[in-house]
């Protein structure tokens, strides 16, 4: 993956969601490259992506499904703008830094000397070994918290009835997604809605020791247990957090007897500076690829992928996933 998007990160602000616009402008670069657009074809192709570009986050009201569609329908989107672009439909060759362009409309304009930076380094630098995996199903700016929360429990053997009060420090950016308003957060609707709920993500964690797709029923989310916890939660707004550059978790919770304990965690875990290990990816995608596929299948994958640095051709991998 190359380096492109001199704005990307600016996408995370409410009430955007990130995955429509990035995911499509992608969508559009890997199928038009899959299916060998000429460059002109290309930079139509990518100028009709632009033009499909949207997604917003309402579906945080009521933890209705429609994020889900997000990653999806970008790909749908690059696929059929690649097909139009082959067949001679033309799309803005500014599309990226027009006056109405991509960046404009959604970042609120960017930085053209950091863009024509990271456009020196196409073809040569690239963002494969950068990506960050998410060790939890749900938003991945709670994902921090949820890891200080765990260290908690487990370093002082925490138990939810000790739990007097849980008070984090947040960057403004993240109320609208995490925790506004706080009342419906304390309580989420269903599954997915506890997704997008930090009382409940922090909670669940401290309760159950876990937060696997198991967590993210409609029915693990009436979990009395949990929304008590969850109903302890607060927090206050810490302006030095450089959001969105910067996702952070500082957790303190306050116990029956009055000790404070206190963690902090500056960056996602899953990332090449806080990776997660080899065995819980492999159980990650084991639990994912097993909802569909048999265990013998998803053993293929992950032996495959383990000699990916070795193999001399993809053929060994791409049979793992097509058989």
């Amino acid at each position: 993956m190359p380096r492109g998007a001199g704005r990307a990160r600016s996408l995370s602000r409410p009430p955007l969601s990130p995955d429509l616009p990035r995911g499509k402008l992608r969508g559009g670069r890997r199928r038009g490259r899959l299916r060998g657009l000429t460059e002109d074809q290309l930079v139509s192709a990518f100028g009709i992506c632009g033009s499909q570009a949207g997604g917003i986050i309402e579906y945080l009201t009521d933890g209705s499904w429609t994020k889900r569609l997000h990653p999806g329908w970008a790909a749908h989107a690059g696929v059929v703008a690649a097909l139009l672009a082959r067949s001679g439909f033309t799309g803005p060759e500014t599309v990226f830094e027009g006056a109405h362009g991509f960046y404009q409309a959604f970042a609120g304009g960017h930085d053209a000397a950091r863009l024509d930076e990271l456009l020196g380094t196409l073809g040569r630098a690239w963002e494969l070994l950068e990506l960050t995996f998410k060790p939890y199903p749900c938003g991945s700016i709670a994902q921090p918290y949820m890891d200080c929360a765990l260290r908690l429990r487990e370093r002082h053997k925490i138990q939810p009835e000790q739990i007097a009060q849980i008070r984090c420090r947040t960057a403004e950016g993240p109320l609208p997604r995490l925790w506004e308003p706080l009342a419906a957060k304390h309580k989420p609707p269903n599954g997915y809605a506890a997704k997008f709920s930090l009382p409940y993500l922090l909670a669940v964690i401290l309760v159950k020791g876990r937060a696997g797709l198991a967590e993210f029923t409609d029915e693990a989310a009436r979990d009395e247990a949990v929304l008590q916890v969850a109903s302890r939660v607060s927090y206050e707004i810490d302006p030095s957090i450089d959001y969105p550059r910067q996702f952070i978790g500082d957790v303190t919770i306050r116990l029956d007897d009055g000790r404070l304990l206190e963690e902090r965690q500056d960056r996602p875990r899953g990332g090449p500076d806080l990776p997660m290990t080899w065995e819980e990816m492999e159980a990650k995608f084991r639990g994912n690829a097993t909802l569909a596929v048999s265990e013998a299948r998803a053993a293929r994958v992950v032996e495959a992928v383990a000699r990916l640095d070795r193999l001399e051709r993809l053929a060994p991998l791409m049979e793992s996933l097509t058989a």
